[in-house]
């Protein structure tokens, strides 16, 4: 559990704002005693397009950027929100779409404004300086503190860039929040109910579902999932092909339609045809959320709907049938979010509602590798954020002098099948046996949902720290994809992990054997030390076998088999204490 508080707020009197900085539009809100106010442009404009035009005297920002995309034909950028964190690899399939040439290389992607390059950090903080200098037009004073919105599924590297983009804008980041959280948290907290709520966030480029439940002032996240090639972009291209008209013209029809006030082609059942699939397959993913939330369609007590594309009809009265349930009203959809964010920002500054509690989870499985190229979960997915967990490893080999971290991300029992988050290498352990050595890694989220690792070991106190914030990360369809493969492969993957797991073990009996037969070789003859060198040899044919019963009976054998000689060590052993006590009584007796 998070305190609302968090110290260095000095000037309680500052104004903090929330800021909802989407794919399509961004948008800043402030709140004061609880009412939140979304700030409105010089038009009266609330919505300001994510779009980035930079000329040869200027850089413009939202809709009069959106305006020059012609005239300025390879000079605008939008849509940047979805290369935040990635690598050019990662945006290949949807680099195309793009007005502006994505370059770079498999450590991050740029986009190439006429020969100049600049990162997805620079275009989107151009964004959020626009909406700084908004808010400071509108509330007369300059602002700072910001609450900041990111997509339930954005990981380490993405959230970590919005934060970059926010401090290169003059902006303080108090938290990054998921936005569906934001929405739920504006909900609840102007109306003050208690309960489990559905969050269906369609915007105009994905989609997002995710359950949370809010109880004992506490909000926390259940469940999330989503689809990245879903949104109202998507209605629009289909209306386009359907009738051989631009995007914009095709936006525009579905927008009369969805007011009422329909013209051209496009009718009711045409439209509603279009989208029927998608719509269900959305609906279907809602349900796979509530599943894994382990919960059933009418222990939702709300639905929240966020995005502009949620105020198609079509979509709220087939949300409403398979619930059972009216959606939550009396916000705009559009806009929810970014009041969240403001809620947020004025209890982190000004303590309003300070019984409030947010609590935010971890997307994937966060873990180390181990012997046998085994995943060690250690902060699972869905755990609450913020979090601190230790688990405590040893030594393998004898005289082991360092030890290698690899930390990974996801669902899966081995490391081939999970995603490789950071590395760091503890060295200076001293010579000991193995399973000596004892080394404490501590696992760290902080409430942005950014991973600190640290590994120590505890005789020497030697140490390493790593924040695990890498230069690309995955795409939402990717997080979603490694869910689905996990489940896929639940069976098979318990199946290869008892198999490692048996091996490493009769790799280590067969270490064992073998160094007990270097160090104590002499209490038999050459002609039984062949003999036990022989059972060694046979039990190591097993370590490339993939049946655990054969494994695990490869093991007692040896067990067995080397029980007398184990005996004879141990009376030797014991021998040698006797003498060294008598020892010791003479040379006590002497002085």
């Amino acid at each position: 559990m998070l305190d609302i508080l968090e110290p260095g707020q000095d000037n309680k009197s500052a104004p903090a704002v929330g800021i909802d900085l989407g794919t399509t539009h961004s948008l800043v809100a402030v709140s004061k005693d609880g009412e939140t106010r979304v700030l409105q442009d010089e038009m009266g404009c609330s919505l300001m397009p994510s779009v980035v035009a930079y000329c040869e005297d200027a850089t413009i920002v939202g809709v009069e950027a959106q305006m020059q995309k012609l005239a300025l034909a390879g000079q605008v950028v939008s849509s940047v929100k979805r290369l935040m964190g990635k690598s050019l690899e990662d945006v290949a399939k949807i680099a195309p779409f793009f007005s502006v040439p994505l370059v770079g290389d498999d450590q991050k992607v740029l986009v190439d404004i006429m020969g100049e390059q600049k990162t997805p950090v620079e275009v989107s903080a151009e964004i959020l300086k626009s909406l700084k200098k908004l808010a400071e037009e509108d509330l007369g004073e300059d602002v700072y503190d910001a609450v900041i919105t990111v997509p339930a599924y954005f990981d380490d590297a993405q959230r970590q860039a919005t934060k970059d983009a926010a401090k290169i804008a003059g902006l303080n980041v108090l938290r990054l929040i998921a936005e569906p959280t934001a929405a739920a948290l504006a909900y609840g907290l102007e109306k003050g109910k208690e309960g489990t709520y559905l969050v269906y966030d369609l915007g105009g480029g994905t989609f997002d579902v995710s359950i949370l439940k809010l109880k004992d002032g506490a909000f926390k996240v259940l469940a999330t999932g989503g689809d990245t090639h879903f949104g109202g972009d998507d209605f629009d291209r289909r209306i386009a092909h359907k009738f051989d008209i631009s995007m914009d013209e095709a936006k525009t029809l579905k927008e009369a339609l969805c007011n009422g006030q329909p013209s051209g082609p496009l009718d009711k059942a045409t439209f509603i045809d279009l989208i029927a699939a998608t719509v269900r397959q959305s609906f279907n993913i809602c349900i796979d959320v509530l599943m894994e939330a382990k919960l059933k369609k009418k222990e939702i007590d709300g639905l929240v709907l966020v995005g502009g594309s949620t105020k198609i009809p079509h979509i709220k009265e087939g949300l409403e049938q398979l619930f059972d349930k009216k959606c939550e009203e009396g916000i705009n959809p559009e806009e929810v979010v970014a009041c969240g964010a403001a809620l947020q920002a004025e209890s982190l500054t000004h303590g309003r509602r300070d019984d409030m509690l947010l609590l935010d989870v971890v997307p994937l499985s966060l873990g180390v590798e181990t012997m046998g190229s085994l995943v060690e979960k250690i902060i699972p997915r869905n755990t609450p954020i913020p979090i601190t967990k230790v688990q405590e490893f040893t030594t393998f080999k004898d005289n082991q002098s360092g030890m290698d971290i690899h930390v990974l991300q996801g669902e899966r029992e081995t490391v081939d099948g999970c995603r490789s988050l950071a590395k760091l290498s503890l060295k200076g352990i001293p010579p000991m046996p193995a399973g000596a050595g004892r080394v404490k890694v501590v696992f760290s989220v902080d409430a942005d949902g950014i991973l600190t690792v640290t590994a120590q070991e505890e005789t020497t106190g030697v140490s390493q720290q790593v924040e695990v914030t890498p230069t690309y990360g995955l795409s939402d369809e990717e997080m979603v994809e490694m869910l689905k493969d996990s489940i896929a492969h639940a069976k098979d993957d318990v199946t290869a992990r008892s198999v490692r797991e048996a091996r490493l073990e009769l790799e280590r009996l067969c270490d064992a054997c073998y160094a007990s037969l270097q160090k104590d070789g002499n209490l038999i003859d050459d002609e039984e030390a062949k003999g036990y060198e022989q059972s060694v040899d046979a039990a190591q044919i097993f370590l490339e076998m993939d049946d655990v019963e054969a494994i695990e009976e490869a093991i007692e054998v040896l067990e067995r088999t080397f029980k007398p000689f184990a005996e004879k060590r141990m009376d030797y052993a014991l021998k040698e204490a006797l003498v060294g006590e008598k020892l010791d009584d003479k040379k006590q007796a002497a002085v």
